[in-house]
């Protein structure tokens, strides 16, 4: 006599392939069908463990390589942004650190670099300046007012740690967060980054304003005067 319990895998593991089907299409399609073949692979042998164990180390390298698949895409696609429809954005690349993500974000932002008269209003505007408190003949440094687009402001950042790394090239930009750093403690480094990320925005619009050649240890005096 036939067990229809014999057929419950088979028919679990053809609704979920009947589910995912039409909703296969793009990333999210990926991962619901990936997660359905897992469901059907364990399915068919009753859940044991190994059997669980399978199915998600394989949905896991399915949707790994589905995503780096798609960052690189993203990638290709911001590159050719900036090649075809943003070239000013070359202008900004110079500078070590600075990568597409970060000078797309910064052109897109900023939109018109004529709205600032002086290049040293860009780290206000993208809330890089730390706030002032007045206290007798004291004026202590607080934290800074993040101000601005804080996506542009997290990426001048990221630029502003890869300069201070073991891997940022010897720079004005380097040379001044190291001086702060230099101070001592967390709190000293903390200070170094944000100069430098101030400094870096001010740097990046005044290379766009001018589309000059950038000389990594040329800008000292003029940044230090800018910002």
């Amino acid at each position: 006599m036939h067990n229809p319990l014999a057929d419950m895998p088979f028919r679990l593991s053809e609704r979920a392939a009947a589910v995912s089907r039409p909703l296969a299409t793009g990333f999210a399609g990926l991962v619901i069908a990936v997660l359905a073949a897992a469901v059907a692979g364990v399915c068919a042998v009753w859940l044991t463990p190994a059997a669980l164990s399978e199915g998600i180390r394989v949905a896991n390298r399915l949707i790994s390589e589905q995503l780096t698949a798609e960052i690189r895409r993203l990638d290709r696609e911001v590159e050719r942004l900036c090649r075809e429809r943003y070239p000013e954005t070359r202008f900004l690349r110079q500078v070590k650190g600075v990568g597409p993500i970060t000078a797309l974000a910064f052109v897109l932002t900023l939109e018109d670099p004529q709205r600032f008269a002086h290049s040293r209003s860009v780290g206000s505007y993208l809330g890089l300046r730390p706030r002032q408190r007045d206290s007798g003949e004291q004026r202590p440094q607080l934290r800074i007012t993040k101000a601005g687009d804080a996506l542009l402001r997290r990426l001048l950042v990221t630029a502003a740690h890869y300069i201070l790394g073991p891997f940022g090239p010897d720079t004005a930009l380097r040379r001044h967060g190291l001086r702060i750093a230099e101070r001592g403690g967390n709190a000293a480094k903390k200070r170094a980054v944000v100069a430098v990320a101030r400094k870096l925005a001010v740097l990046l619009h005044r290379l766009w304003v001018s589309g000059e050649l950038y000389q990594p240890l040329g800008y000292d005096a003029s940044l230090a005067k800018a910002a």
